[in-house]
């Protein structure tokens, strides 16, 4: 494992400054003295990327689909010992790493059909009308195009499917643009292994060296001068309110702002609906049980929000899930800093007005960094008075919120702030009941489930993992799924143009057979 920092697909070495990675569950150090990238790195790495994009740009869509398969490939061939580093930093079971990493080869694949296939670029054409009166329409051709050079911010709950080579770099890669990474400091070896498979991969299709760099700092200056540089483009983050806001800042500060895509977490509502409660109250509070500890409760999705009517079946639903949580064994969080942060704040929390505890686990374990799981409730008149109630508080935690009667909880539901994801939980045909609610809870999330779980995101070209403000700070976008590559790209036309100096995309009998957009038409002639 190669432990240098590395820019333009090259590794380099030239800051005393380093540290080491820990293993999650104990707290050792683990094998790698990682070397904190200097501001001269930096701007290597962003100039390298630059020149690279001059020419990776206008590779061909199969060229970048090789490019992104043989990445997957070389992913594959070190497969056991990049599970096996991940699983120590991260503190992650074997079996979700393992799935983790199907999950980023299969992203980097989904991107690689989507170029092969070619027609994401949205091409449209309207042809000219010479004879036009009064004046004659002019033959205009418009695509998208890549914007530049991107930062990667690899993020702390996902050490491979949102990190060196997760759905950010591989998004970014196959919107033509080169990608510089910021490696999270809590899994360097991890990044370290996947950042050579993407070296590997570079080298051995033929890429310019600038199309990718990994830099390490387990500190904030090397993010913050990645976001600043002139040369950066756009920035990808994945983490919390507090570090999405600060990058957001930066970047709108800058000669050039530029678009930074923060995906920031949600508390992700779940409603429980009389009929589904009458129904099954105890199997939804097992299943969401389960959904609440997922993983120590460090996705993004977990169900941190459950909004109840009171009700014989909301009691029943109660006993059910405080059973549950008492009896779910303590899990290794991804950091110590997460950690204490988790119980820190799903303390605190009980200090505030009417907020008592539902449930927590009585199990405990001698690893270090360990969650206890924990479920507190309140009612809806003390939610609605309390804003502070709204924070996330990341790990296996939810709080329950108990409504008088229906009018009250859909003004908790229009009180909520954006969300990535709201679920309602339904029997029978009663959602036809609730029109106005369904009104309000789409203002208020980039999607919503029906009858399942939050955790738990398809990579697929119909996702939509984004929301409105502060899920994310841009909710016309999604991090998941095919149509990430979108976040990368811009419209650009071509007027009157030469024909054999267009793009292939866009020339006269379509050489690519793609779908296009021709006089108001889609086709492929």
């Amino acid at each position: 494992m190669r432990v240098e920092n590395i820019v333009a697909c090259s590794y380099v070495s030239s800051n005393a400054k380093s540290f080491e990675g820990v293993e999650a569950a104990t707290g050792n150090k683990l094998d790698g003295v990682f070397t904190v990238a200097t501001e001269a790195e930096v701007d290597n790495a962003l100039t390298s990327a630059t020149t690279a994009f001059s020419t990776y740009k206008n590779i061909s869509g199969h060229k970048k689909a090789t490019f992104l398969r043989e990445i997957a490939k070389q992913i594959n061939i070190i497969g056991e010992q990049l599970v096996n580093r991940a699983v120590q930093e991260s503190g992650l079971p074997l079996g979700r790493i393992q799935g983790e990493l199907g999950r980023t080869t299969g992203q980097l694949n989904m991107f690689a059909d989507l170029l092969a296939e070619g027609s994401w670029v949205d091409a449209v054409i309207d042809t000219a009308q010479l004879d036009r009166k009064p004046l004659p329409k002019s033959d205009i051709r418009r695509m998208l195009i890549p914007i530049g050079p991107v930062v990667v911010f690899g993020a702390s709950n996902f050490p491979l499917a949102f990190s060196v080579a997760g759905g950010d770099t591989a998004s970014a890669l196959a919107a033509g643009c080169p990608v510089v990474v910021k490696a999270h400091p809590a899994h360097p070896g991890t990044s370290a292994l996947v950042g050579e498979a993407i070296v590997n991969a570079a080298k051995s299709t033929g890429m310019p060296g600038g199309i990718f760099s990994l830099l390490y700092d387990d500190s904030y200056a090397v993010g913050s001068a990645l976001v600043k540089h002139a040369l950066t483009k756009a920035v990808t983050f994945t983490g919390s309110y507090k570090g999405g806001m600060a990058l957001v800042k930066l970047a709108q500060e800058r000669h050039e702002p530029i678009p930074v895509f923060a995906e920031m977490g949600s508390i992700n509502p779940v409603l429980l609906l009389p009929a589904a409660l009458d129904e099954s109250a105890e199997a939804i509070a097992n299943k969401y049980a389960v959904s609440i500890t997922l993983g120590a409760g460090q996705f993004c999705t977990n169900p941190g929000l459950l909004i109840g009517v009171k009700s014989a079946s909301l009691d029943v639903f109660k006993t059910a899930l405080a059973a549950a949580i008492e009896q779910v064994a303590p899990a290794t969080m991804l950091t110590k800093g997460i950690c204490e942060n988790y119980h820190n704040l799903s303390t605190q929390v009980l200090n505030e007005d009417g907020v008592s505890v539902l449930a927590e686990s009585k199990l405990t374990n001698e690893l270090a960094n360990q969650s206890t799981a924990k479920v507190v409730e309140v009612s809806a008149a003390k939610f609605l008075s309390n804003p502070k109630l709204q924070e996330e508080i990341f790990g296996p935690y939810s709080l329950l919120v108990i409504a008088d009667d229906e009018q009250q909880r859909l003004e908790v539901v229009k009180s909520l702030e954006g969300q990535l994801t709201v679920t309602l939980m339904a029997g029978g045909n009663e959602l036809e009941s609730y029109t106005e609610l369904l009104s309000a809870l789409q203002n208020i999330t980039g999607r919503i489930i029906l009858n399942g779980v939050p955790t738990g995101v398809e990579v697929c070209a119909a996702m939509q993992h984004g929301g409105p403000f502060p899920a994310t700070n841009d909710s016309r976008f999604t991090s998941v799924g095919s149509t990430a590559v979108y976040r990368f790209v811009r419209p650009f036309a071509w007027q009157d143009w030469v024909n054999a100096l267009l793009p292939d995309e866009l020339k006269d009998g379509n050489p690519l057979n793609i779908w296009r957009k021709v006089d108001n038409t889609y086709t492929k002639d």
